[in-house]
């Protein structure tokens, strides 16, 4: 696992100063809303070249998960217009939101979604971006139907939503189900629960996830990709000791 290359969130350029003094190895942004973002690229291309860091995206979320409309004219324009910013700022991977929870999202809106996700890859892999999708409250089996559908289609697995909404963290079951399709980790902790409320983003310790076990399953796939602490900048510093132990 020593070929892991740990990042983390960043909001604006002070985060990604103190990543940088962190000897992390890259950022992950959050774009929330392209048109603000876009007055902002060429700065970021400036850090980007002065801290050797590289940077990945990390999509905005689909408001409503059951509006086709609001999906359709809002939400995939969003993700069209990051691809090209994505292009310029040399970042070669976006997280993805797209609820598909069987539970909650009705099966009609998740094969809509999938339709979404098939025309947001065609257009990334013509930018050689990678989409990967990031687990919510799914279990591993809601994503079947769009892996076996998208071949191109890889996974976020997010340790900590991993958590919610179920008694056994959910991450071995991904790991297990979907080993070749993982490219990326979010890793934060919690405490459990059963609503987006419950999803705290504490630092690694200060909650309830068996780190230590989805860590060793890791390792037994040969998980060779990137991890983003997605915590304050603050946390992640006092969080690097523990995470590198666990990486070791």
């Amino acid at each position: 696992m020593h070929h892991i290359q740990l990042g983390g969130t960043a909001r604006n350029v002070k985060d990604i100063q103190a990543i940088q003094r962190m000897g992390l190895q890259f950022a992950e942004i959050p774009v929330n809303d392209p048109v603000a973002f876009s007055k902002h690229i060429h700065t970021y291309n400036q850090w980007r070249r002065a801290s050797g860091l590289y940077y990945l995206c990390h999509g905005p979320r689909e408001g409503d998960p059951n509006d086709l409309n609001s999906l359709k004219h809002e939400y995939l324009p969003k993700i069209l217009a990051i691809l090209p910013m994505m292009k310029r700022l040399r970042m070669l991977l976006l997280t993805v939101h797209l609820w598909l929870d069987a539970r909650f999202v009705r099966m009609e809106v998740i094969d809509f979604k999938i339709d979404l996700l098939r025309e947001i890859i065609t257009h990334a892999r013509d930018a050689g971006i990678i989409i990967c999708h990031e687990n919510l409250s799914e279990r591993a089996s809601d994503m079947e139907k769009a892996c076996h559908r998208l071949p191109l289609l890889n996974i976020t697995l997010d340790l900590g939503h991993a958590q919610l909404l179920t008694e056994v963290n959910r991450s071995l079951d991904y790991i297990d189900q979907f080993p070749e399709k993982i490219k990326h980790i979010h890793l934060h902790d919690n405490d459990g629960g059963t609503s987006h409320l419950d999803d705290l983003h504490l630092p690694p310790g200060q909650g309830i996830v068996d780190f230590r076990a989805i860590f060793k399953r890791l390792k037994q796939m040969g998980y060779h990709h990137t991890i983003t602490l997605e915590l304050k900048p603050h946390e992640i510093k006092d969080s690097l000791g523990k995470v590198r132990a666990l990486l070791d």
